[in-house]
């Protein structure tokens, strides 16, 4: 290899190297934080993408931040077991063990539940909610009409007319974080996660048609 070779090989190899170091401290220097800046941002870019495509709506805010009745910890466990380790869904909970589908829920795969809060069930006057948690036939078919037998995303819910596991037909519309379903039940907290299904927490108890 002559001089004149050996010079070009070295400033190509000297640019290689330094131009990214050079980039870096760009970026660094724009963002006034230094070397931590392009970590910062990397970080903020998954913080959007987690809240765009997670869990939603005002009622979110009454689940616990941590715990088995957090969305990490409802995250893990399959629909009915998550769904007794938050607060909110206890009245739904009784009703579910009263109707024996523990099993069938927690066993079942890809799944949507629209699950009615305790506020829900208190809208129904008491008398008629002890009726139905007594009848068995009528407390499955009310609870296996908030049962859809696959995973729907917000997006199929803007429109959409879904199969229930009661085998009657409820039907959703809405966009962005706002949506009824059967034009009378609010989602008030939208695509949470479990191990098995997608829930929607609903202020409303429907009623099978």
């Amino acid at each position: 290899m002559n001089t004149q070779t050996f010079r070009r090989a070295t400033v190509a190899v000297t640019a290689a190297v330094l131009l990214p170091l050079g980039l870096t401290a760009c970026s660094a220097e724009a963002s006034g934080d230094g070397a931590a800046a392009p970590a910062a941002a990397s970080s903020q870019s998954t913080a959007t993408a987690t809240t765009a495509d997670g869990p939603f709506g005002p009622g979110c805010a009454s689940v616990p931040k941590d715990g088995a009745g957090s969305f990490d910890g409802m995250a893990k466990d399959p629909v009915a077991t998550a769904a007794s380790n938050n607060p909110e869904l206890s009245t739904l909970v009784t009703a579910v063990k009263q109707a024996g589908l523990v099993d069938t829920l927690n066993n079942a795969e890809n799944i949507t539940v629209f699950a009615p809060t305790d506020a829900a069930f208190a809208k129904i006057p008491k008398a008629d909610l002890d009726k139905v948690l007594a009848d068995k036939a009528m407390l499955t078919d009310i609870l296996t009409y908030h049962v859809v037998g696959r995973k729907l995303t917000p997006k199929q819910l803007e429109n959409g007319s879904f199969e229930t596991l009661q085998k009657g037909s409820l039907t959703t519309e809405g966009s962005g974080e706002s949506f009824t379903v059967d034009d009378s039940a609010k989602v008030v907290c939208g695509n949470v996660p479990t191990a098995n299904a997608t829930v929607y927490i609903v202020d409303t108890v429907l009623m099978p048609k």
